[in-house]
């Protein structure tokens, strides 16, 4: 069909593909269209058959006035107005189906579910206080979380499978896609099992520490690449020998039956050296140095509110993170008062 612009300077009318006959089935096909790339699989999604999915595509095609998909061998292909529309319409519908959810947790009071994204440190750290205070304060809501790296939990969130995470926004995302609260940097310590060689000595040098065996995350890996940065700037020699896993527990069943030691979250160190933890078989070792990864926050989509349920727990991780920082501030102003003194 011939395309059909609006004229040079006219604005549309609000409401204009309202009035022209837009209706919900219309945007629910264009975003099938732009999943599958298939005239049929796209009316299998909306229950309808494939001639009367063409004639709402053509119907689409006439309220628009542009060209918003072509056909080829081996389905549709959007046009650059199909794709723009099916970003739009995602929107709205996904906006829909927020706005089911928060009339339905507005209606039960203070009920609903929050889907919470955080990295390992994180999760236990921030997180699993705030789940546990919610189970009394805030009984009636149920929370999921999800816990991945920074990059996946940012795909998460923009396809609002999550609500919020705790991260960092890596690699080639659009950072004007998010809003953050920064938390700060995340401190990482060295782990091995009790009984090592290294647990005998005062303080652990990275020198001796690269002679053993190690488990770190996957090559790329923002920690990775911190802690071998970490390793190279004071030129000590990367470990021979490491075993790559995103996997905390097959680094942790690892290394407590080996020689091998690992660096991760301190957070997770903690946690897991307590006696309650893994029945004391692992161990923080005293490292003569400091590794922290670069700073991490507290991020939600900056085009999609929280629903009631979920702003309720934002704000008490809000909370948390300016508490702790007050904290932390407090302290820093005590170590300097004191070496003034």
């Amino acid at each position: 069909m011939p395309e059909r612009h609006p004229a040079p300077g006219i604005i549309p009318r609000r409401d204009e593909l309202a009035r022209k006959g837009l209706r919900l089935a219309h945007l629910r096909l264009i975003c099938a269209l732009k999943e599958t790339g298939q005239m049929s699989a796209a009316a299998a999604q909306l229950g309808v058959s494939q001639p009367a999915a063409s004639r709402m595509a053509a119907e689409m095609e006439a309220i628009v006035g542009v060209p918003l998909h072509t056909r080829h061998a081996r389905g549709v292909v959007l046009t650059p107005y199909g794709e723009r529309l099916a970003m739009r319409a995602g929107m709205m519908l996904q906006g829909l189906d927020d706005t089911a959810r928060e009339l339905t947790e507005l209606e039960r009071g203070n009920e609903g579910t929050v889907s919470i994204g955080a990295v390992t440190g994180a999760a236990l750290d921030l997180v699993l206080p705030i789940i546990r205070r919610a189970r009394v304060t805030r009984p009636n809501i149920s929370v999921t979380v999800s816990v991945d790296t920074s990059d996946r939990l940012a795909e998460s969130l923009l396809a609002s499978r999550i609500d919020f995470f705790i991260g960092r926004l890596l690699g080639d995302v659009d950072p004007g896609r998010f809003s953050l609260i920064e938390i700060g940097p995340e401190p990482l310590a060295m782990i091995a099992r009790s009984g090592h060689p290294l647990t005998r000595r005062p303080t652990v040098t990275l020198e001796e520490s690269v002679v053993y065996d190690w488990v770190l995350q996957a090559s790329g890996n923002l920690m990775r690449r911190t802690v071998e940065g970490h390793l190279m700037a004071r030129q000590v020699p990367l470990p021979r020998k490491v075993l790559s896993t995103s996997s905390l527990m097959l680094t942790l069943a690892y290394i407590s039956q080996s020689n091998a030691v690992s660096v991760v979250a301190k957070a997770v160190a903690d946690f897991y050296s307590r006696e309650d933890g893994l029945d004391g078989r692992i161990v923080v070792l005293p490292l003569d140095t400091m590794i922290e990864v670069p700073a991490y926050s507290l991020i939600t989509h900056a085009e999609r509110p929280l629903s009631p349920a979920s702003e309720i727990l934002f704000e008490m991780v809000r909370e948390t993170v300016v508490a702790s920082r007050a904290d932390a501030g407090s302290q820093a102003r005590g170590v300097y008062k004191n070496d003034i003194v």
